[in-house]
């Protein structure tokens, strides 16, 4: 069985043996919104591909909360427009296959602070704020419960470290790798917990030419060799 992982989503910025069967795209479009990404939706997920993906993450809403520009243009997206654009994405993916499961992530918390300071050069006045984030990310929330959908709560998960402002982001807009690995615990736990046949958590997945090899590492006896793909080091992870 493969498994394949997509993460559709506005761009934010591994330790394991890998034998696992689990093919993982990517597809991170910088200063992206969920009007875009609806655009494209049929041409990346098109509903006659002869493999459909086992997980789809789906990640917009910061961009869309930014504030209207005045000139005209821009990547805000009513919360309106972006709440049926959500739905939307939702509603195709779920027609996917019947094993095709999703992860919607909220529109995460930012540092308005730290945006004047390391963006006002390239960015202008501030478009962005935490109280927009908050209301685009409860949106978001609500839209996931009506539909039956796993979601994390990012704006909230960011704000529970005591120190989230000064470390969880390299410009006040994206994440620093203490705020990456925010993310990746929400989503390890959501594995964990869902209740998902087959699981998609790491320690479910089938290993992928998991047979002994006489390759394999010799092991301490020096006679016999270690099958790598059933060894468990290096993945003791905080998140775990």
């Amino acid at each position: 069985m493969t498994i394949n992982l997509f993460l559709f989503k506005e761009n934010l910025s591994n330790n394991s043996a890998i034998k696992t069967v689990a093919d993982i795209f990517l597809r991170g479009y910088c200063g992206w919104n969920s009007r875009r990404a609806l655009q494209v939706l049929d041409q990346i997920f098109p509903k006659d591909a002869p493999i459909q993906p086992s997980l789809v993450i789906v990640y917009f809403g910061g961009n869309d909360s930014e504030h209207p520009h005045p000139s005209g243009p821009d990547p805000h997206v009513p919360l309106p427009e972006y709440i049926e654009n959500m739905r939307k994405i939702a509603l195709h993916l779920k027609t996917l296959s019947e094993r095709t499961r999703l992860i919607f992530l909220s529109a995460p918390a930012v540092n308005e602070e730290q945006i004047r300071d390391t963006l006002s050069d390239k960015l202008g006045e501030l478009s962005r704020t935490n109280e927009s984030c908050r209301i685009y990310s409860e949106a978001c929330l609500e839209l996931c419960r009506d539909l039956d959908i796993k979601a994390i709560d990012l704006w909230t998960a960011i704000q529970k470290r005591d120190d989230w402002l000064t470390e969880c982001f390299t410009d006040g807009i994206h994440l620093s790798s203490e705020g990456s690995k925010i993310v990746v615990k929400e989503i390890m736990k959501v594995l964990g917990e869902a209740e998902w046949e087959p699981s998609l958590h790491w320690k479910s997945l089938p290993a992928e030419f998991g047979e002994d090899s006489p390759y394999d590492p010799v092991s301490p006896d020096g006679k016999t060799t270690m099958n790598i793909s059933e060894v468990s080091f290096g993945r003791n992870m905080q998140w775990e």
